[in-house]
């Protein structure tokens, strides 16, 4: 059975960065992607993702609201909601050159 998507709401959008809110009901999921840029998550609630990855794996992380942390462009995953209740994250792409 699918998992329904989870809600991408473009904040800014400019030469210099993509600000995404991310709305996640319980089980939702982003979908398989690959970032094409460095980026940043802030936490806005309690977030217990479970990380679909290449090769099969799968991984829970546990991201408190108000905490963050940042990855560098090529990272390739699926992101689930693995907790009970909705979870929200901004992510903030950081273009080149900018």
């Amino acid at each position: 059975m699918p998992r329904p998507a989870a809600e991408a709401t473009t904040l800014v959008d400019d030469d210099r960065v993509r600000v995404t809110r991310f709305d996640f009901a319980p089980g939702a999921e982003t979908a398989w992607h690959t970032h094409g840029l460095d980026y940043v998550i802030v936490a806005l609630t309690h977030c217990q993702m479970t990380l679909e990855e290449p090769g099969g794996e799968t991984r829970s992380v546990i991201v408190r609201a108000g905490e963050s942390y940042s990855r560098k462009a090529g990272v390739e995953h699926n992101v689930i909601n693995g907790g009970a209740g909705p979870m929200a994250f901004v992510e903030i792409e950081l273009k080149q050159g900018a």
